[in-house]
């Protein structure tokens, strides 16, 4: 479950930790704040720290990224997980940006790309579902959550 976090800045909402609570035995809870390009890049760090204490302090799981011995895989999990909730920006407008054509929101101090690292988490949360995790997102569904509702 990707779960959208609006972007008040001033944490979690109580509808939010009760949504949360009842589908994190059911499903992988994976938090995404929502329209990232309304915050600062400090205010998003600050805003991503306050979510991650309000998940711990409210025993909210989510999605727990497999254990690997290899190095460089625990190195790319250490920076998904540093990153937690992932902050995104959507759009389906496509832009000019440096002669380049590019997803994203024009304003006007400038552009907010989808795709562009500095800008927004899309492409590490892209690269984790479709490339690196997709695999173990399918069995802990399978395996935890379906065996979980299935013993009930």
């Amino acid at each position: 479950c990707l779960y959208f976090i609006a972007p008040s800045g001033h944490g979690l909402k109580p509808l939010d930790i009760e949504f949360m609570k009842r589908l994190h035995e059911k499903v992988n809870v994976i938090p995404l704040i929502a329209k990232a390009d309304t915050m600062t890049p400090g205010e998003c760090q600050q805003f991503k720290r306050q979510i991650m204490n309000e998940i711990h302090e409210h025993k909210i799981k989510i999605y727990d990224f497999p254990e690997t011995d290899d190095e460089e895989e625990m190195k790319m999990i250490r920076r998904i997980k540093d990153r937690l909730p992932l902050a995104v920006i959507g759009s389906n407008t496509i832009i000019e940006v440096n002669g380049k054509r590019a997803r994203g929101r024009q304003y006007p101090w400038g552009v907010a790309e989808v795709e562009n690292g500095e800008h927004c988490d899309f492409t590490i949360l892209r690269n984790m579902l479709i490339r690196t995790h997709m695999q173990d997102l399918r069995d802990v569904t399978n395996n935890v959550h379906y065996e979980n509702y299935r013993s009930r």
